[in-house]
């Protein structure tokens, strides 16, 4: 099968210890080159990683003519800036999530070509047990989907972290409160009409280190979550219809080549006495999305999601934060 040839933009902690080695793992990829504003910083992880070739600039890599296609995991206020280099290089771009920082800026990716494939990174929607969970919503198992609850949650008070940094799009609701949004589009497989969010602001680092919100899909569908940068670590995702529950154990930081497991209830014994365990088979959802991103380059299938569907995520977050501030609910609009 043919591969294409990554090029990874700077020496970020997730490239390093979950893309480039699903990359290498997955079928139809190799990584050829990392750059970084430090060279010295490119070229220690290139020796480490075993990478041909190491850049002291972004502006290096992209003029490479041996890569085929980027991944750009810099901090969120350098992922528009950043691909859109990548994309007027002609490079394909897999875009770390969020986006962009909100969605007036997510909304200057349309002027891009629209034959260059652009994806934002929700490696979420290619794990089994997340297709899975779907395949059970649209069979009828759980009856009518109502609801979904989620709770997602770390502890990280390093005032150096990225994370912890405002003007980097540092916070909750970018950094975790993604996923349980994106979950909810995917599996509802709409739009939420009108949102309504709840944040607290750390005093010295004014991110949001903790957000619930709720999100209104119409016709009785709804989606809420919790999440936290400051509360110990936890996830779980409850999908409840109107015969039966759905719940994913660990949704969100899957351990990559390891069996997964989910658990249908449908509620006759309470105390999860009636809940049955649904085991998924070991998956790379970091491999597996690098693989759909890699055939939509190769021309093979068409790119799954695309910039409008960023685009979509965007206007939903930036209308939850408009909420946290008017102590409203906003309508996500567009």
């Amino acid at each position: 099968m043919r591969k294409i040839r990554w090029g990874v933009l700077s020496t970020a902690l997730i490239g390093i210890e979950k893309v480039i080695p699903a990359i290498r793992r997955s079928q139809r990829g190799e990584v050829a080159a990392i750059a970084s504003r430090d060279l010295s910083r490119a070229e220690a992880a290139a020796k480490e990683l075993g990478i041909a070739r190491a850049y002291g600039s972004y502006a290096e890599l992209l003029a490479d003519p041996d890569i085929d296609a980027v991944y750009n995991p810099l901090p969120n206020n350098l992922h528009v800036e950043m691909t859109l280099e990548a994309v007027a290089a002609g490079k394909p771009v897999l875009c770390e999530k969020p986006f962009a920082m909100n969605a007036e800026e997510a909304e200057r990716l349309r002027d891009i070509d629209p034959d260059i494939p652009v994806m934002e990174a929700f490696m979420v929607r290619f794990h089994p047990q997340w297709l899975w969970a779907r395949e059970q919503v649209r069979a009828g198992l759980l009856g009518e989907l109502r609801a979904i609850q989620t709770f997602f949650s770390y502890t990280n008070l390093d005032p150096g972290n990225i994370r912890n940094k405002l003007e980097a799009g540092g916070g909750a609701l970018l950094d975790i409160g993604c996923y349980p949004t994106v979950i909810s589009r995917f599996l509802f497989d709409s739009e939420p009409e009108q949102v309504f969010a709840l944040i607290e602001r750390d005093p010295t680092f004014g991110t949001d280190r903790l957000v619930t919100a709720i999100l209104d899909f119409g016709r009785g569908r709804r989606s809420d979550f919790t999440v936290s940068t400051q509360v110990t670590s936890y996830q779980r995702v409850h999908v409840v219809g109107t015969k039966a529950r759905l719940e994913v154990e660990i949704p969100f930081n899957a351990p990559q080549g390891e069996e997964t497991r989910v658990y249908i209830d449908d509620g006759e014994v309470l105390g999860d006495g009636g809940r049955k365990m649904h085991k998924l088979p070991a998956s790379d959802h970091y491999a597996e999305q690098c693989d759909a991103f890699a055939r939509a380059v190769l021309g093979e299938e068409k790119l799954p999601y695309g910039v409008e569907d960023g685009i979509k995520m965007m206007r939903i977050i930036d209308a939850l934060f408009r909420s946290g501030e008017s102590g409203r609910w906003e309508q996500p609009g567009g």
